[in-house]
């Protein structure tokens, strides 16, 4: 059988490194199941020269294609051919388009790993009939300083969000229009206020930007659009069926407390039991919608059954849990929406 060897990225984050290789193992299946043409029989962990690899078997060998999504894989540095005791180079092609600082230059406390963000929007984006191929509409409705939508933008997606918080608002904004100048892209930005019946309702910050003002001229161009408003009223700003992947990492609760619909939550599940049926409505039909979450706020089958409710198949996908902190241990959950 062909073996392969995935080198597992170094994590800055500690923590997150000791589950990155089981992590990478149960992402690596999610592939297999929903994208690779070649079947993945088994995987294992693997110390190659003292440094740690995800080793795996496949039915048959893997194409290009198959290669060229594994170099998406969260926590994939370089993809070997095993041919005995010596390790193969396989060419990766990533699908990003934008430098990897737009997704890691922002430092700031509560920030989720990169890793992990991209974890989710890979096994979310892998739910859909078509997979991660395309010019895809990612929503993330509680967006926060936007890592979410910057890994999104990185494999060329179109991004939107929602976030209640004022100054994430403004530091994520601020952060992209800077962003935007230092790379020299050509784009326009614009914040604008949201009136409904002469009321202030929110904020909406759109952007639009192309990799060259050949491309921008060509209309090949990349959409943002994140609102300054409740996540409960996404449906004020956004049309239903408007987007491909809904992905959030939801408010952690327990000593962290969770935003929207009428302040300070202790129970993320309690937000989340009255938003997902408005996210749910804007999800396209064959959409996919991935939630992380702390379990130590709620179970699988207790938000299982809130996405059910909402219309949505709940795949049935490996698990993601890890530990983060004393307060903290968190897993993803990913439905489908029916077509």
């Amino acid at each position: 059988m062909p073996r392969y060897a995935l080198l597992i990225l170094p994590a800055f984050n500690r923590v997150y490194g000791e589950s990155s290789v089981r992590l990478t193992r149960n992402e690596l299946a999610v592939f297999s199941a929903r994208a690779l043409a070649a079947e993945v029989l088994s995987s294992e962990e693997t110390r190659i020269g003292g440094v740690p690899y995800v080793t795996f078997e496949t039915a048959s060998p893997l194409s290009d294609a198959d290669v060229a999504l594994l170099s998406d894989l969260s926590s994939v540095y370089a993809v070997f051919g095993l041919e005995g005791e010596l390790l193969r180079p396989l060419a990766m092609r990533p699908r990003d388009r934008l430098s990897s600082d737009l997704i890691t230059i922002q430092k700031y406390a509560g920030k989720t790993n990169e890793h992990f963000t991209k974890l989710l929007l890979n096994v979310t984006a892998l739910a859909r009939d078509e997979g991660m191929g395309g010019r895809l509409s990612v929503f993330d409705p509680m967006c926060g300083r936007g890592t979410t939508l910057n890994q999104a933008l990185t494999y060329g997606y179109d991004a939107y969000g929602i976030d209640v918080d004022g100054k994430d608002f403004e530091a994520y904004t601020g952060f992209v229009k800077t962003w935007l100048r230092n790379k020299r892209l050509k784009h326009t930005a614009e914040t604008v206020p949201v009136r409904r019946e002469r009321a202030l309702v929110g904020r909406r910050f759109n952007v639009t930007f192309g990799l060259s003002k050949e491309a921008v001229k060509a209309g090949d161009t990349q959409r943002l659009t994140v609102v300054n408003a409740d996540t409960l009223k996404s449906r004020d700003f956004f049309r239903p069926r408007s987007f491909d992947i809904v992905a959030t990492d939801a408010p952690y609760g327990v000593q962290h407390g969770s935003k929207g619909g009428g302040g300070l939550s202790r129970s993320p599940l309690e937000l989340l039991g009255r938003a997902v049926p408005v996210w749910a409505e804007l999800l396209r039909p064959g959409g996919a919608m991935g939630i992380a979450w702390n379990t130590y706020g709620g179970k699988s089958s207790e938000l299982a059954r809130i996405l059910t409710d909402a219309g949505l198949d709940v795949m049935d996908y490996p698990d993601f849990e890890h530990w983060v902190d004393q307060a903290i241990v968190r897993d993803i959950i990913v439905a489908r929406k029916p077509r």
